[in-house]
């Protein structure tokens, strides 16, 4: 079960940015701990290669449910990826 806030009137669900980054190893490493925790999430900025010509440049934000968001963090800062936490 996921622990999401959602907007009453308009059943949204909010999203907080967690990581900001161009290093894809890094996102696949953090997309793996957060899927092993049920931490719902989402990738934004995967499908840029075709604006920046697959360079790498443009960074992936990773996002997690508001609700859920104190849990990534601290299995960020357990994983010892805490320096790569954007602030709150």
């Amino acid at each position: 079960m996921f622990n999401d806030v959602r907007d009453a009137e308009a059943g949204q669900i909010f999203m907080r940015e967690l990581v900001r980054t161009n290093d894809m190893v890094l996102v696949s490493a953090i997309v793996a701990l957060l899927d092993g925790a049920g931490i719902r999430h989402m990738v934004l900025d995967q499908n840029m290669s075709v604006l920046e010509g697959s360079l790498g440049v443009l960074p992936r934000r990773i996002l997690v449910a508001e609700g859920q968001e104190r849990s990534a963090r601290q299995l960020m800062e357990d994983a010892g990826l805490a320096k790569e936490l954007r602030p709150k």
